[in-house]
């Protein structure tokens, strides 16, 4: 996890795409820029982050789903509810399942948790849209990298 990228999912842990969901892993870094000011000698994830590990998480999900042949670019956040803070160095899983899907656009659940213990949800929804140029590869190396092997394309 580089929180200063946005580069929030290490890997992945369950892709079943029969049941429409993913299980993704990340560890919180020890030390990022992000800490500095959030907050100075109590270093949280900001919340903001913890909904964006979640929509990284649905759009891999959304990506394996349709074997990288349209882009999720998230829209909403409904119903978000955190319940704890997140400090340097805790392992998030992030578990996100398809819900509806439909006229380019497509709605999760998604959650995450740390040794079972709840940190935040929320509904997402995405506008699922063509690859802007060159961003296709981008995404297929990243999806490489975490290890998701996506669907054949549609």
């Amino acid at each position: 996890m580089r929180l200063e990228y946005f580069d929030m999912i290490d890997t992945v842990v369950t892709f079943d795409p029969s049941q429409k969901r993913i299980v993704t892993r990340s560890t919180v870094p020890a030390a990022s820029p992000v800490f500095e000011g959030h907050f100075p000698g109590h270093p949280l994830v900001p919340g903001v982050l913890l909904t964006e590990t979640m929509a990284q998480a649905s759009g891999y999900l959304l990506l394996g789903l349709n074997g990288l042949s349209q882009m999720p670019f998230l829209m909403t956040v409904d119903k978000a509810r955190f319940r704890t803070f997140v400090e340097p160095g805790t392992v998030l899983d992030a578990e996100a399942e398809l819900v509806i899907e439909g006229s380019g656009y497509a709605a999760t659940k998604a959650k995450l948790s740390s040794a079972g213990k709840p940190i935040c949800d929320a509904q997402l929804r995405f506008r699922l849209m063509p690859f802007p140029a060159d961003m296709r590869t981008l995404m297929q190396g990243r999806i490489e990298a975490i290890g998701l092997e996506p669907e054949p394309a549609p």
